[in-house]
């Protein structure tokens, strides 16, 4: 009997354990002393979710090389590229000389050059340029212009505003005149009679080889004071050497003491009369104020006749050049030692 419940109670145990669902297969650990059957388990209760806390953001440390991150994020420049030196402008003066020159070499085919660097000119100085686009073109006319031989024209104004230049010529070794510059006195003589309100103007420096106390304006002067001139008529420059100088020099006196003084006129031998028109005239630009009329104008002009070209395009230049303030390249071009391929030759 004892033997049947036994074997009973085992074949419920199994019984109970087939019946299992699967999710509860998992190995039960049995105490060692008694084998308690597994609970049947009930219906399981839908957990409820735990209330999760809404995560704060932690603020990432910046790193400790970079600043800290301003509100307006500022950009950071480009490097910029290296500056390229931008050239000085040229001096009036260097334009000058080139202008010139080439102008003397290469005649009217140097038009276009000239008004190139009259531009590169007007860009650093524009009165300047004015000035000297005045100037250039008095030169480019100047084969036009008629040389009167003898005496000064009819039509003059009779008055004392009519001023009679004298250019001087170069003295013998002893002071005394030679015949040219006698000649060219004798054309101022008439003249001067011809206009007897007009004043006289000997220019010319010291020349004499063995007496440095004579000068042409000096010696020009004496001898129109013997011819019966009055000595109120004439003005005596005895500082200068070249014709620019004549012209520059003539001027700071009548503009400083003679202001009823408005109208030149030029007496020299005739190969040297345009170039004296040319650089008294260019004189007077140069010194009229910004913008107005120069106060001289040189309106005629006469030459004493000789056999004597006019002096060449190369004197034209020097002159020019000494007047614009560059007397070291005027000299090389009077003595014609300028390097007249200086400049590149034009196309």
């Amino acid at each position: 009997m004892k033997r049947f419940i036994c074997i009973a109670l085992a074949g419920l145990t199994l019984a109970l354990c087939c019946c299992a669902p699967e999710a509860q297969t998992a190995e039960v650990p049995v105490p060692s002393a008694v084998s308690v059957p597994a609970e049947t388990p009930g219906p399981t209760a839908t957990p409820q979710p735990t209330p999760t806390a809404t995560p704060v953001p932690t603020a990432t440390p910046a790193p400790t090389d970079t600043p800290a991150p301003s509100p307006t994020p500022t950009p950071i420049p480009s490097p910029s590229p290296t500056p390229v030196p931008t050239p000085e402008p040229r001096k009036t003066v260097e334009i000058v000389e080139e202008m010139a020159v080439y102008y003397a070499r290469d005649g009217e085919k140097a038009a276009g050059k000239a008004a190139s660097l009259l531009e590169e000119m007007a860009a650093s100085d524009p009165d300047g340029a004015q000035r000297w686009t005045r100037i250039m073109d008095l030169w480019r006319t100047l084969d036009d212009l008629e040389v009167n031989i003898g005496v000064l024209p009819d039509g003059l104004p009779d008055t004392d505003e009519l001023c009679i230049v004298v250019l001087g010529y170069q003295l013998n070794a002893n002071g005394s005149m030679k015949d040219h510059l006698k000649e060219r006195l004798k054309v101022a003589l008439k003249s001067a009679k011809k206009y007897p309100n007009a004043y006289i103007v000997c220019t010319g420096g010291g020349t004499a080889a063995k007496k440095k106390s004579a000068t042409e304006a000096g010696q020009m002067s004496d001898w129109l004071k013997k011819q019966g001139i009055s000595k109120k008529r004439i003005i005596v420059e005895k500082g200068s050497h070249t014709t620019s100088a004549n012209a520059r020099l003539t001027l700071d006196i009548l503009l400083r003491d003679y202001p009823q003084i408005k109208y030149l006129a030029i007496v020299s031998g005739d190969y040297h009369v345009r170039v004296g028109v040319l650089l008294f005239e260019a004189a007077s630009i140069l010194r009229a104020e910004p913008g107005a009329e120069p106060s001289l104008t040189v309106i005629s002009n006469a030459g004493c006749k000789t056999k004597k070209g006019d002096l060449s395009a190369q004197y034209r230049a020097g002159g020019l050049i000494e007047l614009a303030g560059n007397g070291q390249a005027a000299s090389q071009l009077y003595q014609n030692v300028y390097d007249m391929k200086k400049y590149p030759s034009l196309p």
